[in-house]
């Protein structure tokens, strides 16, 4: 019954351990501010929105729940932020980069294989809200 016990603490204190790394882990803006010419993971998605895309997808971005700049500026060109999940507080990067009135933008997930669809979803919903007018 000890065994079990002392398994049993063991089990708590890894998983609380591994939230504790999933939300504090750093994000170097070097590693995650880039726009690859393919990706292996994630979601993509280019879109003609015009030379000002890149600061109407930052207002954008900036109402999205739980989502913060990471690096860049409209100025420079490309930006990135991270999203964390509701729950476990799991972070997704989206990077956008403007070339003339294009609009390239690659969200992908840190850790995990799988994003189950929400990167690919939330560029959908960034795309919809580019899409709205302006107030």
């Amino acid at each position: 019954m000890r065994f079990l016990s002392i398994l049993a603490l063991l089990i708590v204190v890894a998983a609380v351990g591994l939230g504790l790394w999933v939300r504090l882990a750093p994000s170097d803006p070097e590693v995650w501010n880039q726009m690859p010419e393919t990706a292996s993971k994630g979601a993509r998605l280019s879109i003609d929105a015009g030379p000002d895309g890149l600061a109407r997808l930052s207002a954008v971005a900036a109402a999205t729940p739980r989502t913060s700049v990471l690096a860049g500026s409209v100025e420079a060109g490309m930006m990135t932020w991270v999203t964390r999940s509701k729950v476990m507080g799991f972070p997704d990067y989206t990077t956008a980069q403007q070339q003339g009135d294009v609009l390239t933008l690659w969200a992908r997930q840190r850790f995990g294989e799988k994003d189950f669809g929400v990167n690919a979803a939330r560029l959908a919903q960034w795309q919809s809200g580019l899409a709205q007018p302006q107030r």
